[in-house]
């Protein structure tokens, strides 16, 4: 296990800056996400941390040793890759082993820390094959494997699910926490997958065009997104998001003509421009005409099981309601959408920033 900082971490190519400055602090044994669209530059932030890419500016430092001018293999860290990188003339064995072939290991000692770590990853019986006799879970498994027997004090994992089918991935997700969990090990984990994140992170650190928006727990990040970048990509269905004004007495107000009184007055002048947010969880459907119902229009209805997402449009803004209810709701319908002012987030929209301060409980 080792603790990593990064302070004022940058990546530059040519003049275009890619990464804008990521200071950040990981303590021993804790798993990270770095969840964030296509582009947005977190597997660019890990191969940095890596040794893979040179850093334009700061300072990266694994247990407390700055490792800027370090090689890969002197860093301490072992990376998983999306692609698997095994070597496909070898067999499951041999590619375990690899690293420890180079590095002098004797060859008994080789293949009993081989036969240990097949053990872990449950490939025992598989060490015979090539890896084009493997199914894509497995060869995942090769690699973990090849990461795990360096006794790495930092594991990296770049997108490594992302070649998986989606119901070997939910497999995948719990073997790599299961086995994070038995070595105790440093993680950096990287995905566009929220599903991944939320279910592998200790912490999330969701990024955006090369800055970071949010660090904070699973439940933090979804309960409690810190700007309107977050509040619309962590979620599913994504977060309602409202384009309005604050009126005088402190009310929010469409250009449609729908209204929500707060409580207390959100911390915005009248006239500011705000951007309103609300968890489709959050959102009861009611009759068009109650007093401070918002008013859309149906599109269609997404059968989740025990659940229903039922799709509309308020205004000129997608708009979703989750609910167990069974009603029936025809494409065309005008709906009602009704929610408590406490579990809204206000955003301003110039900056993206949360306004209002929401006292949304966290379970």
């Amino acid at each position: 296990m080792a603790p990593i900082s990064l302070r004022d971490v940058k990546k530059n190519y040519g003049n275009f800056p890619v990464i804008h400055g990521v200071d950040l602090e990981i303590s021993s044994g804790e798993f990270i996400v770095i969840l964030g669209p296509s582009g947005c530059g977190k597997s660019t932030l890990l191969r940095m941390v890596a040794g893979l890419e040179e850093i334009s500016g700061g300072e990266i430092a694994v247990d407390g040793r700055v490792v800027n001018k370090l090689e890969p293999r002197e860093r301490g860290c072992a990376m998983v890759f999306q692609n698997y990188a095994l070597y496909p003339h070898m067999n499951v064995a041999a590619n375990i082993g690899y690293a420890l072939k180079v590095a002098g290991v004797s060859k008994d000692e080789r293949r009993r820390r081989v036969e240990e770590t097949a053990k872990i990853v449950g490939l025992s019986a598989y060490l015979d094959r090539k890896p084009a006799a493997l199914s894509g879970g497995q060869r995942q498994r090769v690699a973990m494997a090849r990461a795990i027997i360096r006794e790495p004090k930092v594991f990296l994992f770049d997108e490594p699910l992302s070649n998986l089918d989606a119901k070997l991935r939910v497999v995948m997700r719990a073997e790599i926490r299961r086995l994070h969990q038995q070595l105790s090990a440093t993680s950096i984990f990287v995905t566009h997958d929220q599903h991944e994140a939320m279910t592998l992170a200790d912490r999330i650190i969701v990024m955006n065009g090369g800055k970071v928006e949010q660090i904070g727990t699973p439940e933090e990040i979804y309960h409690r997104p810190a700007t309107r970048f977050v509040a619309g990509f962590v979620g599913t269905p994504s977060m309602n998001l409202l384009e309005g004004s604050i009126t005088e007495n402190g009310t929010f107000t469409d250009d449609k003509g729908n209204t929500l009184n707060f409580r207390d007055p959100p911390p915005a002048p009248a006239g500011a421009s705000v951007v309103l947010g609300v968890r489709a969880e959050a959102v009861r459907l009611v009759e068009p005409g109650i007093d401070g119902a918002f008013v859309g229009t149906a599109e269609f209805v997404e059968e989740l099981g025990a659940t229903r997402v039922i799709h509309a449009v308020v205004g000129d803004a997608a708009f979703a309601v989750s609910t167990s209810d069974q009603v029936r709701v025809e494409p065309g319908a005008r709906l009602g959408f009704a929610f408590d002012p406490a579990t809204t987030h206000l955003y301003s929209s110039e900056t993206g920033l949360k306004l209002k301060p929401e006292a949304v409980h966290i379970p």
